[in-house]
């Protein structure tokens, strides 16, 4: 198994990229040396005059990496949809080969990469001459997920749906994080008491504007992989 994970979601605009940061800069923040990549991003901003892979940017400054973020995203796409709908009009075509080429430069840099997903799970890459599903990435990778799902009404879910449909692929989660998590709602306490005892999972929270636990994330993320836990 590679010494990374990969973050996945219940869905779009869950907070995946906020999460992910958080997750480096926690990992960082105990000695690892952790690094970020992402396969695929649609919708660049531009900042400058220069196209930025706006996810990727966001996680280097919080995270406080070095070097240059659209290094670390191997299709960058400007078109903000699917990837497979943004690479067919942008007359791209997104391989498998690229993604573990790149994923494994990150691995040699790095000792811990964290990989962001596109959307929710079940995301297509490409529907063209070759159909790759984001599935197909995280399997060819042998990586572990991390499911990041929003704290309130609908959690349990889209939560659950998305760990079975990882289950029927063989893919392991590791862990879930409530984003967006308020400890005074009695809809967020109860989706987090569900969740734990209904898939037997550690279940994290991240409040708005918040951290998560760093330690717990070490524990959960790095046990087995690392001599430094």
């Amino acid at each position: 198994m590679h010494k990374g994970i990969f973050i996945t979601a219940t869905g779009t605009d869950v907070g995946k990229t906020y999460i992910t940061a958080r997750i480096i800069k926690g990992l960082i923040g105990q000695g690892i040396n952790a690094g970020y990549y992402k396969a695929a991003l649609s919708g660049t901003e531009v900042e400058d005059g220069k196209r930025i892979a706006g996810d990727a940017a966001y996680v280097f400054r919080f995270a406080g990496l070095k070097g240059e973020p659209n290094q670390a995203v191997t299709t960058i796409l400007d078109y903000p949809a699917s990837p497979h709908l943004a690479a067919k009009m942008e007359n791209k075509n997104i391989t498998l080969a690229p993604i573990l080429r790149d994923f494994d430069k990150a691995v040699s840099i790095y000792d811990y990469v964290v990989m962001e997903g596109s959307g929710g799970i079940i995301c297509p890459l490409s529907l063209e001459e070759t159909v790759l599903m984001l599935t197909d990435v995280i399997k060819a990778l042998a990586l572990d997920i991390v499911i990041v799902a929003n704290a309130g009404l609908g959690a349990i879910n889209s939560t659950l749906l998305t760990l079975e449909y990882a289950k029927n692929l063989e893919i392991n989660a590791r862990c879930i994080v409530l984003n967006r998590f308020d400890n005074d709602s009695a809809i967020h306490c109860d989706n987090k008491r569900v969740l734990e005892a209904m898939t037997g999972l550690e279940v994290l929270v991240c409040e708005t504007q918040g951290d998560l636990d760093v330690l717990a994330i070490k524990k959960i993320l790095l046990a087995n992989l690392l001599d430094t836990v």
